[in-house]
């Protein structure tokens, strides 16, 4: 299973890969199985792909994004793999004697025993930490084919540097799965590049024609389709070779498409009356503090990000609450309200949601958002710095990032014995992607 992290059906399905997926577009794509995968909320690589194989919700899982905030407080953590208490696809088959390879599986670090092996995500702090199962496997690695590139520096305006170390990582990921997948006994293989996520962010208005400010640049309107290369020529050399009898599985856990622009969504609230200031912010772009807050006065604050979090000053959960229970049903009835409200800055209409837990997930466990909020289903998106002359802007406001997620992914299915259908499939909820890979899986038992 060859998961692309946010590859979208625009350039899998569309043909737009600036011809980087030769092999994958030419040959694999007509004797496959093709879905549209349906992401879950929020769409987003936390909790994505571990939805996709555990096959539960973000809310029964408990994971909302990369990081939580702690309750009753303006702390944040990241999620990790301590943090997914369900079982995946590799614990339950792992049990019945079927073998896994995972490598880049977020979130895995740190590595927990699986029945076969294990390097782990993304998130993973470097190579000074345990980042195998087996805890040998590390030192086998780094004195076979070096320490694994676990992530690079995307948001940057050095953006020749970004290009080389993406590329580097990709190539550096392709050489540890080839090792691992040659030497390791497996029954099933999940790879997941974050490379081709780290390149969309950092390369997409020099790649998607569609993109407001889409610029074409002699290097940079190359570097996805490099790296879409790199990886097409992989699979092409593997599908030759050791993955020859091999069913192959491509998947994304979300898409991508253009930023539009960003809003800056605390300096909303505020303007709505939810959210009070104590001072002016002092430079453009300053990330909001709680001593920054006049808690007597704030009903609402959020994060920002690809959604935006809404956190609700309530009494006895926050440390300085002034909403009473009896008054929160119908505040958060007019926050939903002012959000679907928020226009364009010429005044145009946007598609703007805003959900309680409870209306996107049958549970929500751990310590979830009061309100997840979409700007104009995900064009905009949402920043929570203040002090900006204005809501509105054409960048974000953490370092350059051109591109938001989007609700549609990739599956594709592809079996050389001919017992899967060819052709367009449908759309597949990622939740459901896990039993159909037990039923792949299994069928070749």
């Amino acid at each position: 299973m060859l998961g692309l992290d946010s590859l979208p059906p625009y350039v899998l399905y569309e043909g737009n890969d600036g011809g980087g997926l030769k092999f994958i577009r030419g040959q694999l794509l007509d004797d496959s199985a093709r879905y549209l995968m349906r992401t879950c909320h929020p769409p987003i690589t936390v909790p994505a792909w571990m939805v996709m194989f555990t096959g539960r919700s973000p809310g029964e899982l408990g994971l909302y994004g990369f990081r939580h905030r702690r309750p009753g407080s303006f702390e944040s953590y990241v999620v990790t793999s301590q943090d997914v208490k369900e079982s995946a696809i590799w614990d339950d088959l792992g049990r019945k004697g079927v073998r896994f390879g995972l490598f880049g599986v977020p979130p895995t670090y740190p590595p927990k025993p699986v029945n076969g092996f294990m390097v782990t995500d993304f998130n993973t702090p470097g190579p000074h930490r345990p980042y195998t199962f087996p805890p040998w496997l590390k030192n086998e690695l780094e004195s076979s084919v070096g320490a694994p590139v676990f992530d690079v520096v995307y948001r940057t305006e050095d953006r020749d540097a970004a290009m080389k170390d993406v590329l580097e990582m990709v190539r550096n990921h392709l050489r540890t799965v080839d090792y691992l997948a040659r030497s390791k006994a497996w029954d099933a293989f999940i790879y997941v590049e974050i490379g081709v996520d780290r390149a969309h962010h950092a390369f997409w208005k020099y790649f998607d024609r569609r993109h407001p400010r889409y610029t074409y640049h002699e290097r940079w309107s190359a570097a996805i389709p490099m790296v879409y290369s790199e990886i097409d020529s992989w699979l092409e050399r593997a599908m030759k070779g050791y993955l020859k009898d091999s069913i192959v599985v491509i998947v994304s856990d979300h898409g991508t498409k253009p930023m539009v622009g960003a809003f800056a969504i605390n300096q909303w609230l505020e303007e709505q009356g939810y959210l009070r200031l104590r001072e002016r912010p002092r430079t453009p772009g300053q990330d909001l503090t709680a001593d920054m807050i006049d808690w007597g006065h704030t009903l609402v604050w959020a994060w920002g990000g690809y959604y935006s979090r809404f956190f609700f000053n309530i009494k006895g959960r926050e440390p300085h609450g002034i909403i009473g229970r009896e008054e929160l049903e119908s505040l958060v009835k007019q926050v939903k309200q002012d959000v679907a409200r928020i226009r364009g800055p010429g005044g145009e209409p946007w598609r703007n949601e805003a959900y309680e837990p409870l209306e996107i997930y049958p549970v929500a466990r751990g310590d979830a958002p009061d309100l997840t909020v979409y700007l104009d289903d995900l064009n905009w998106r949402p920043i929570g710095t203040v002090g900006w002359p204005s809501n509105y802007m054409d960048r974000n406001d953490k370092g350059p990032d051109d591109s938001m997620h989007d609700w549609l992914g990739v599956l594709t299915v592809y079996d050389p014995e001919g017992t899967v259908s060819r052709g367009d499939m449908g759309v597949i909820d990622i939740t459901k992607v896990r039993g159909l890979l037990e039923e792949l899986i299994m069928q070749r038992r």
